[in-house]
């Protein structure tokens, strides 16, 4: 053999090992992002400190869950887990801020009594609740779950909690942006029985909503949607976030006067798929002093 036949046969040795590396890093990063990073659940907890607020509300815990999306990568056995954890921290109030079903998932009578055998175990010392999202309205299931589980829904309302305070946090809750239809003139009409401004929480499933309200008066705002990203490249960041969290997708914004924190969810919508963001809930510890 030559020396220009062996340079040869090495470019070509070369090239395919090099070709293979790479088709088995990408089978890696993908065999990764399907069965790994959509695995568990990550708890983050952020600190909101708002000495304008009641002094009887310090040390308020409220876990945030947002997109289950059950049916993608999430199902019964993950959903235990899911509300163990959401126990754990021993909140004084749950919010879940919509998509709660996956589009085009097909569940059968039995696992939508599991469902709701499962979601009445969560247990916040004053409530639960909850907003829809868009996949809500993509199905019935929300109609044969919700009602029979221990949340308040608030569709286009708001509600005063007060738990330790004389003075309450007023919840407001929004129909979905995109698909729904929102209603802001009733969804803040408590303002209009009141002189003075009460500390106000909305929930509101896509975070890019918050353009839609921000005449009225309110101090922070839980939302999910964006996932995130759901996949996620070091440095870049998301690669792709929905409509309706376009300017807003990453976990926390200052929005003039106001917090916007957004939770990266639990399960997958569209591709079954994580990368550098895996599934979690929030936990905001309130501090007033």
């Amino acid at each position: 053999m030559t020396d220009k036949e062996m340079k040869t046969k090495e470019k070509t040795f070369s090239f395919k090992t090099l070709f293979l590396l790479f088709i088995i890093c990408v089978a890696t990063t993908l065999l990764w992002a399907r069965y790994v990073s959509t695995r568990g659940l990550v708890v983050k907890e952020y600190a909101i400190k708002e000495t304008t607020l009641n002094e009887d509300w310090d040390g308020l815990k409220i876990v945030h869950f947002t997109d289950l999306h059950y049916g993608s990568t999430i199902f019964l056995e993950e959903l235990k887990n899911i509300v163990k954890e959401i126990n754990k921290q021993n909140p004084d109030l749950i919010v879940f801020t919509g998509d709660l079903i996956e589009q085009g998932v097909d569940l059968s009578d039995k696992e939508i009594d599991s469902l709701i055998k499962e979601l009445n175990k969560l247990s916040p010392k004053v409530e639960t609740l909850a907003v829809l999202g868009n996949h809500d309205y993509d199905h019935d299931y929300w109609n044969r779950i919700v009602p029979n589980i221990d949340w308040h829904v608030l569709d286009n309302t708001y509600e005063y909690v007060y738990y330790k305070s004389k003075i309450p946090i007023v919840f407001v809750g929004l129909d979905d942006l995109t698909v729904g239809n929102p209603d802001y003139t009733n969804a803040f009409s408590f303002l209009n029985e009141h002189e003075e401004e009460l500390y106000t929480i909305v929930l509101a499933h896509e975070p890019d909503q918050i353009e839609e309200f921000q005449n009225y008066h309110f101090d922070l705002v839980l939302s999910g949607h964006s996932h995130l990203g759901q996949v996620r490249l070091p440095i870049i960041g998301a690669l792709y976030t929905p409509i309706g969290s376009k300017k807003y997708y990453e976990e926390h914004y200052k929005v003039a006067d106001a917090h916007l924190y957004i939770s990266g969810g639990i399960g997958t919508s569209g591709i079954k798929f994580r990368f550098f963001n895996k599934p979690s809930i929030n936990l905001y510890r309130f501090y007033t002093k």
